[in-house]
């Protein structure tokens, strides 16, 4: 995956941007938040995640043939 892909993204993505960036809905960014092998960074009781993470974790659960 390219780096160009959340090249104008911030660093952390809170459950908006997260949201926003994969054209979910907030609910749905928080379900993903939730998940056990979703790397969530938690401040306070804040759920975010890095772009580097998120772009890490969309490689090993894109689906290849």
């Amino acid at each position: 995956m390219g780096k160009e892909l959340f090249e104008g993204l911030p660093d952390i993505l809170d459950a908006g941007a997260l949201a926003e960036t994969l054209s979910i809905s907030k609910a749905g960014a928080y379900q993903l938040l939730s998940q056990p092998d979703f790397p969530t960074l938690r401040v306070g009781g804040r759920k975010l995640v890095t772009k580097q993470k998120l772009a890490e974790w969309m490689e090993e659960h894109t689906n290849r043939m």
